[in-house]
């Protein structure tokens, strides 16, 4: 193909590709030396090139790159200046070296096997996720189990997501959503992203906490038998993203005041007002769990820097966490749990907490996870300083705390609000 372009022209097109690497994208192509998925396709491939390894394989990379180049159709972001390395490298002759084209061989394979991860997993990065299981083999085969004559796009017509709710969000997107829009181009993606998260992260049982909705869903089976209002962290002090599960309930749970909180809030109020501690059942503590009598401390000497005890609220109605916490690995110490204000559940601006989530239905969703095997009438019965005690579920179930931004009831999508700005 490059032997019926001008000379000067063709000069000029392997110059430009020549001249990329002194530019940001060698830091890109050392990422794709590096690449575990990349390496993993060549040890089992075997040779060092795949692409320009024959006539055939060059035509198949033209059509992968047709299909990368309309990505943002697909709510997926491919590099255009990749894209356009490979393209001008497709058109160049055999005397660039062998060095040359084993790197852009591994260049189009990098932009595909990523592209072919997005389309069925999503982009979605939890701060913290111990549910998802790595799937780069699946996208390995796929690439190398890809045969003619089906052609790229009908490979990828193939693997792209059925689900409902994913397919209205991709014709929203591409009819719907102008290209300068980039707040609403990046919520639909990521409500895409998600969907196809847990198309393949699937869970016969999950609890899913969206953060901009405030709410939280429970699913059976995909399908959702619960749903109430939650409160979640304020934007000063977000609610951070995880994939993780819930093992055990805590029923009369202790609330062990985060060191944050008890210098900045509970402190000075602790310093003005007398009866502060004992009006909202506080204990002070020392680093070994000690309850201190709070009458031989002298407050006034103590600031944020200098604060050696701990807060630790009694047990009951009026603690914090109300009655019931879920506990759920992840290194935040974040868990979902009941609460002794109701009225917050009344409000439309539910960004409130430290962190934690507060759910409008904790006995709902308990019953659900205990098979109703525990007596809540009773429970709510319980008195001030009821010991805690930790009641484990039968099985862990998933709970997914998400950054979605979109919701799509039956023939509608809804944009919420981009309360954290994560969308800027």
């Amino acid at each position: 193909m490059l032997r019926t372009l001008p000379t000067l022209f063709k000069l000029f097109l392997i110059s430009l590709l020549m001249l990329s690497y002194g530019s940001p994208v060698k830091a890109q192509q050392e990422l794709v030396r590096e690449d575990p998925m990349v390496k993993k396709f060549y040890d089992l491939y075997g040779q060092p090139l795949y692409w320009f390894s024959s006539s055939e394989n060059i035509k198949r990379a033209t059509e992968w790159l047709l299909v990368l180049e309309t990505s943002a159709t697909y709510g997926i972001i491919t590099s255009h200046t990749e894209s356009d390395q490979i393209r001008v490298a497709l058109l160049s002759d055999k005397s660039l070296g062998n060095d040359f084209w084993g790197e852009r061989d591994r260049q189009i394979t990098g932009l595909v096997l990523h592209f072919l991860k997005e389309l069925q997993e999503g982009n979605i990065k939890f701060d913290y996720d111990e549910v998802r299981q790595s799937r780069d083999s699946v996208y390995i085969r796929q690439l190398l189990n890809s045969k003619i004559p089906e052609t790229v796009s009908e490979e990828v017509a193939k693997l792209e997501s059925k689900e409902p709710d994913y397919l209205m969000l991709k014709k929203y997107l591409n009819d719907s959503v102008p290209a300068t829009d980039s707040v609403r181009y990046k919520s639909i993606a990521t409500a895409m992203n998600y969907s196809r998260y847990f198309s393949v992260n699937r869970q016969p049982e999950r609890i899913v906490v969206n953060i901009p909705e405030t709410g939280v869903k429970y699913y059976q089976n995909d399908l959702v038998i619960d749903k109430m209002r939650a409160v979640v962290g304020k934007k000063l002090t977000p609610t951070p993203t995880i994939a993780s599960f819930i093992t055990n309930i805590v029923t009369f749970p202790h609330w062990n005041v985060p060191h944050s909180i008890a210098v900045k809030e509970i402190l000075p109020q602790v310093q003005t007002k007398e009866n502060y501690l004992e009006q909202h059942s506080y204990d002070v503590v020392d680093g070994r769990g000690h309850v201190i009598d709070e009458s031989t401390i002298n407050w006034k000497k103590y600031d944020e820097k200098n604060f050696p005890y701990y807060f630790r609220q009694s047990t009951g109605n009026r603690n914090s966490l109300g009655i019931l916490k879920f506990d759920l690995q992840n290194p935040y110490s974040i868990f979902l749990h009941a609460t002794s204000w109701q009225g917050a559940f009344a409000l439309n601006y539910r960004f409130l907490s430290h962190g934690c989530v507060r759910l409008e239905k904790p006995f709902v969703l308990a019953d659900r996870l205990l098979r109703g095997e525990i007596d809540f009438n009773k429970l709510k019965k319980g008195k001030k300083n009821t010991p805690p005690k930790t009641i484990a579920l039968p099985h862990k179930v998933a709970v997914f705390i998400v950054y979605n931004p979109v919701l799509v009831e039956g023939k509608k999508i809804i944009i919420l609000p981009d309360t954290y700005g994560l969308l800027q």
